[in-house]
């Protein structure tokens, strides 16, 4: 922040809007042009994918609940979800190695290129929607996002009662 910090009216401003950003955010992103364009079932194939491949790099097994779990959806709609991926061969399904009755989510080859690719195409959509910015903010800019990113594993797991309660108004 520029001389600000959040004990002055301008930093809790500041802080009161990033709300609003993290939906225009995420909203505006998806019209950056990235080649080819994405169709809508892509952002629900990106989420997917992400999520199995965040589950493999941790050591862990994801599951179709627990893909609901992490999207906050009814279980049925993660079924459809993944029932799509597996139509299209970019998940299978495999029996748990740590419990046999459960079965468990991979990506396949076409499902990593296919993440590959999506990232790709956020890596367009970044460096277009900061093509005006001097580069010192633009790195800067992604090392803080990241950094949020990063911060962000420090959450509870979906689903779970060691969520802490939300902060009190002041």
């Amino acid at each position: 922040m520029t001389n600000t910090d959040a004990s002055t009216p301008q930093g809790e401003d500041l802080l009161e809007a990033v709300g609003t950003a993290f939906a225009r955010l995420r909203r505006r992103t998806m019209q950056a042009p990235v080649d080819p364009p994405s169709g809508p079932k892509d952002l629900k194939r990106n989420l997917v994918l992400n999520i199995v491949d965040e589950a493999a790099e941790a050591g862990t097994e994801m599951t179709v609940g627990g893909l609901a779990a992490h999207l906050l959806v009814d279980p049925s709609v993660a079924s459809r979800m993944v029932s799509d991926c597996i139509a299209h061969g970019y998940l299978v399904r495999a029996a748990s190695q740590q419990d046999g009755r459960r079965t468990v989510l991979h990506l396949t080859e076409e499902g990593t290129a296919l993440l590959n690719h999506f990232r790709r195409q956020q890596r367009q959509a970044f460096e277009y929607i900061t093509r005006d910015w001097p580069e010192a903010e633009r790195l800067e800019f992604a090392r803080l996002l990241l950094k949020y990113a990063d911060s962000t594993a420090r959450l509870p797991a979906p689903g779970t009662a060691d969520a802490p309660p939300p902060p009190s108004a002041t």
